[in-house]
């Protein structure tokens, strides 16, 4: 990112000043502090996989619980927290979620290429944290969605350096913590990394297979939780969930049919991540968009599908608006994101059940945007080279002697050729040591 740029995208990418990173601190602080005043276990969603935990201890299966969602994996990492008191995992649960948040953001900005000591940095961050809903929810609740929200932009900067493999790794460990990120698998499909694969498919299993054999009911995951997520969860679950299949019968649509809209959409969200890849321009970008939007697609179709689930995929896109051509330069996005504005009262939407229609709309409009600019394509962030400009000493060209212009007007424009110049010293020098310069040399 140039910081000589006279646009807006000059200003954010330059060096912010402490009052931002005052800012920012206070507001982070302040979602730590007032989740730890009024939440027990680092928040309601992580006391489900600690309260699973804690049955696993006491010898029964932590799947009796419907709602306990997790691989058997997830029950061993969650074993530490039972011997952590309950007031200072009030504590340390919703700063682990907080730092989950922000490495997201800072492997976001370094996907892009931008500096992570910018404006854009301080004030992106700050942004999502005051003017994103899902924000505060994602910490007040303490899901462990926060791991992902980590892991998938930590996926894409290994995967743009070329290693894919730990890349795999990555995915795969979050996936053994909660299988939020398995579509992504898909990009290395398309990228035709099978190692890669290997490794994100691998982690998982491992875990979850080894984790298994401890508990008392081993194939619990596959008898009661995936049984239970194939019937479209329970009427409780069913309200907070923003994939068309389970908002549209809310409104009297059809089972069958709000199924079948979801289904086509997310067939179509693939196509769109499938051309997007061959269209195979822009670098992050490419990488970023792919991922989106074979998030997106999971997430129209997918049960359950939350509203916090939208940190997986906001960061990429919001980090990418220092870039030529990215979609969060468009308005569409932006308007997308309208009914998570925090504070604002919708009419006959202000009860938190009814809210998974405001996610809805957000869900939707999102992966149409994407879609529609995977398809039509756009301009990357990469820029080739520039091209070497002439030196301005014209007593002592560059090129060697016998060199000429590529172009006869570009040398009619720069002057005489270099062979007409007379240089007696470096003549002499080059008679008394017999060498010569190197083609090329000093171009």
């Amino acid at each position: 990112m140039s910081e000589r740029k006279s646009d807006i995208s000059g200003w954010l990418v330059r060096r912010a000043t402490w009052h931002l990173w005052a800012a920012l601190g206070a507001v982070l602080a302040a979602l730590v502090a007032r989740t730890a005043r009024v939440t027990s276990d680092g928040g309601m969603d992580n006391a489900i996989v600690v309260r699973a935990a804690r049955v696993w201890w006491a010898g029964s299966s932590p799947y009796d619980d419907s709602h306990f969602l997790y691989l058997p994996s997830a029950v061993l990492a969650a074993a530490p927290q039972v011997l952590i008191p309950r007031g200072a995992l009030s504590v340390l649960v919703p700063v682990a979620v907080t730092g989950c948040l922000v490495g997201g953001w800072a492997c976001a900005l370094r996907l892009h290429g931008v500096p992570l000591r910018s404006r854009f940095a301080v004030l992106g961050l700050l942004g999502l944290a005051a003017g994103f809903a899902p924000f505060a929810h994602l910490v007040l609740l303490g899901n462990w969605t926060a791991t992902a929200v980590l892991a998938l932009p930590l996926a894409l900067l290994l995967a743009g350096r070329g290693r894919w493999v730990a890349a795999g790794l990555v995915i795969g460990a979050a996936a053994a913590l909660k299988p939020l990120l398995a579509p992504v698998g898909l990009l290395f499909v398309f990228a035709g990394r099978w190692r890669g694969l290997a490794a994100l498919v691998g982690v998982p299993v491992v875990a979850s297979v080894g984790a298994a054999l401890l508990l008392p009911d081993p194939a619990g995951f596959f008898t009661r939780t995936l049984p239970f997520l194939l019937s479209g969860d329970d009427s409780f679950v069913r309200l907070y969930e923003a994939s068309p299949g389970a908002v549209l019968p809310r409104v009297g649509v059809p089972g069958v049919l709000a199924g079948g809209i979801g289904l086509a959409g997310a067939g179509a969200g693939l196509g769109c991540a499938w051309w997007r890849w061959r269209r195979g321009d822009g670098g992050a970008l490419r990488l970023a968009e792919t991922a989106v939007m074979l998030m997106l697609s999971a997430f129209l179709v997918a049960r359950p599908s939350y509203d916090h689930y939208l940190l997986v995929v906001v960061p990429l896109v919001v980090a990418g608006l220092p870039c030529a051509g990215a979609v969060a330069r468009g308005p569409w996005f932006w308007l997308a994101l309208v009914p998570q504005l925090p504070g604002v009262s919708w009419p006959y939407l202000e009860g938190v059940q009814r809210r998974a229609f405001r996610d809805a709309v957000t869900l939707c409009g999102m992966a149409v945007t994407l879609a529609v600019h995977c398809g039509r394509g756009g301009r990357s962030c990469w820029r080739p080279p520039p091209l070497p400009v002439p030196s301005s000493r014209a007593a002592a060209p560059s090129a060697p002697p016998a060199a000429a212009p590529l172009d006869p007007a570009v040398g009619s424009a720069l002057g005489p050729p270099a062979s007409s110049v007379h240089h007696p010293t470096r003549s002499a020098g080059r008679r008394a040591s017999g060498a010569s310069e190197p083609p090329g040399a000093g171009e």
